[in-house]
């Protein structure tokens, strides 16, 4: 009997959100929208994931999101943010990449959603360790490093695409 993979998702909650916003609004004349729920439950059924952290910035005005997104299964991990010029300030990269290496030893796999290019370097070593499941490009345009580094080794999944494949399946259902 084979055991049931244990994948970890980190997602890099402001790259994901401001990739989101964008795709939604290239979709806007289909009303094609992101159910963070249904994405959830996307990352458990197509990639075994059993802990999705989300990474991002502790603001008190979104504090109703923070529920949402506990209520749909992910696991919030704050950053602290800094509000320089009128614009909030709160960069995840390192905060996800440790915990990540906190983890190793408690997932087979890891999934990684983002389109920074300043992944890579965790990508490729959770990749020779066998710990890397995919990644889940949020940005086909923003994720150039990353993807022309890596392109040839790692599976791949595009946001749009997914939000699409989800999209189609609820009008299915």
């Amino acid at each position: 009997m084979s055991k049931i993979p244990l994948n970890y998702a980190f997602i890099d909650g402001q790259n994901f959100y401001k990739s989101v916003f964008e795709i939604e609004k290239e979709l806007d004349p289909l009303e094609v929208k992101l159910d963070l729920s249904e994405f959830r439950v996307y990352l458990e059924e197509k990639h075994a994931v059993k802990i999705a952290y989300y990474f991002i910035g502790n603001v008190p005005q979104y504090q109703n999101l923070y529920t949402a997104l506990r209520r749909y299964g992910y696991e919030l991990m704050f950053k602290e943010v800094a509000i320089q010029e009128d614009k909030i300030k709160g960069n995840v990269d390192v905060n996800l990449a440790v915990q990540a290496m906190i983890d190793i030893p408690n997932f087979q796999k890891a999934v990684i959603v983002t389109s920074d290019g300043d992944y890579a370097c965790l990508v490729e070593y959770l990749h020779s360790k066998d710990k890397f499941e995919c990644l889940i490009a949020c940005s086909r345009g923003g994720s150039s490093h990353l993807l022309r580094k890596l392109h040839d080794k790692i599976r791949i999944f595009y946001l749009d695409d997914i939000i699409r494949d989800l999209y189609k399946r609820k009008e299915t259902s």
